[in-house]
């Protein structure tokens, strides 16, 4: 039995119990213009929220990552809510060929032929550190960065990490449905604290989620530091499938991405369709002058319903290759 099918026996039966009336259908019509509409999403995460507690955190022994020798043992386990990923439209374990999935499989394969050289490709210096950012809060950076994460931890070679470091906004864990008390922060703040510790094994294989931590008043001048180029360094060596990907601050909201980019081999730069202002987005590219290999992500792209009529394409370069997709994804 599937993941998704499991949580779907699950929340029928706490449904049942607690009498609650099923969520109305979604218009075909709308589904087919690329993406439900917000208010049946919105209630249908509100579901899920009261039906279920967060979930646990247990203590179980394992290895930093699937693959590799068992030289760091990790302490803590985490359950991914894949009921709230499915009600957000989002890419979950068992999405198959989903509209979705189908998109961001075209969104990382470029990344990925960059980062191991694929296909014929040239690699990338430190191309599996990717950034994933956007001008302006609210643009659908968190989610992209989610669902690339869990896209490319479907990849039979690869293990990936997920860092939230989006220090003053953190949103990651919520959208996972995941706790946690220490996480980025804390590691670079105390060199004594094994990062072992502070990772999250969660239960989509080969995906691990390092935390924010608290947020501090120096979180720029702690991201420029000696202590955060080891840390980069050290993580994107350990294991050579590994990818890395950090859900960053947006560019114009302070000076942590423009400072995050100086480590990164790639970066997935996030704009909202009709939404993004474009003095915004020529602003926010300009942080990015130093970065050789800049893709751009469409979000909240509205097709026009008819097969392929979304459309993809990912370049890179500065300030150029858009890509798109017909999800209304939620933003952040």
């Amino acid at each position: 039995m599937s993941i998704i099918e499991r949580a779907a026996g699950k929340i029928a039966r706490t449904l049942a119990a607690e009498s609650v009336a099923p969520t109305p259908a979604i218009d075909p019509a709308d589904e087919a213009r690329g993406g439900t509409h917000r208010n049946l999403i919105e209630e249908s995460i509100d579901r899920v929220e009261s039906s279920f507690a967060q979930p646990r955190k247990r203590p179980v022994r394992m290895q930093m990552e699937d693959d590799g020798p068992a030289t760091v043992v990790g302490s803590q386990h985490g359950e991914v809510d894949i009921l709230r990923l499915m009600a957000m439209g989002a890419v979950t374990p068992d999405a198959g060929r989903s509209k979705i999935a189908e998109e961001y499989r075209l969104i990382k394969r470029p990344l990925l032929a960059n980062a191991f050289g694929h296909g014929g490709v040239e690699r990338v210096r430190n191309g599996n550190l990717m950034m994933v950012t956007s001008s302006l809060p609210s643009e659908g950076k968190t989610f992209t960065a989610i669902n690339l994460a869990i896209s490319m931890a479907t990849e039979l070679e690869h293990t990936v990490l997920l860092i939230d470091a989006d220090v003053s906004k953190s949103s990651v864990m919520e959208y996972l449905g995941l706790k946690a008390t220490r996480g980025l922060i804390d590691v670079l703040q105390n060199p004594d604290l094994p990062l072992s510790d502070v990772l999250i094994k969660t239960n989509i294989a080969k995906l691990t989620v390092l935390p924010a931590g608290d947020s501090i008043a120096h979180a720029t001048e702690l991201l420029a530091s000696s202590s955060m180029k080891s840390f980069v360094l050290d993580i994107a060596s350990r294991y050579p499938d590994r990818i890395v990907i950090f859900d960053s601050p947006p560019l114009l909201s302070n000076s942590e991405a423009s400072v995050l980019a100086t480590y990164m081999g790639q970066i997935v730069f996030v704009v909202e369709a009709e939404h993004t202002p474009q003095d915004a987005i020529t602003d926010a590219l300009a942080h990015l002058a130093e970065s050789e290999h800049v893709g751009v992500v469409l979000n909240k792209f509205a097709s026009g319903g008819g097969a392929g009529d979304y459309g993809y394409g990912y370049g890179y370069g500065y300030g150029y290759g858009y890509g798109g997709y017909g999800e209304k994804a939620p933003a952040q």
